[in-house]
């Protein structure tokens, strides 16, 4: 059934909107993907804080064109039925999300993705960005590399301290 242009322009409107904040926009082909799986993938999307988005690639390509930061971007990877991964607070998160659900679905097909800077990325680099620890996993690993000299200072002090509690016990008891 077609789409009202009153409906287009409110969907390019909206794409409009998304895309002007996000960060990264991966795009994979999903068909054979049963309802249920979409289900269980947009659920692992909301999760990750990631919104999924299926519509017509030529209004995606609309969009894209209203936005400066888009408006050269290299659309020619838009072909077939493609859904969107749209995530405004993480780089790495649409990757992750898509990577790990592709591999648990052989029918989601990596394709590329779009970076917040207007850069187009290709499937491999997709998948490299998927290995790549989230924010979070960043942001404790720099807080452990930190904490690590204190913690190393305090536990040569206790074991010290505990030394000499113990040597202090032994002559007390002698």
């Amino acid at each position: 059934m077609a789409i009202s242009k009153d409906k287009k322009q409110q969907l390019v409107a909206d794409l409009n909107e998304l895309l002007s904040d996000a960060k990264m926009v991966v795009f994979a082909k999903y068909q054979g993907l049963t309802v249920a799986e979409m289900q269980e993938l947009r659920k692992a999307a909301r999760e990750n804080n990631v919104k999924i988005k299926i519509v017509k690639n030529r209004l995606v390509r609309v969009a894209m064109g209203n936005i400066a930061v888009y408006k050269d971007t290299d659309t020619s990877a838009l072909e077939g039925q493609l859904l969107y991964a749209i995530s405004n607070d993480d780089e790495v998160a649409p990757a992750q999300v898509l990577a790990k659900f592709a591999k648990e679905h052989e029918a989601l097909e990596l394709k590329g993705a779009f970076s917040g800077e207007g850069a187009n990325l290709s499937e491999q680099d997709v998948k490299n960005l998927s290995a790549l620890p989230s924010k979070e996993q960043l942001i404790g690993q720099v807080v452990d590399m930190l904490l690590s000299p204190v913690n190393e200072v305090t536990n040569g002090l206790s074991g010290n301290l505990h030394a000499l509690l113990d040597g202090v016990a032994e002559k007390a008891t002698n």
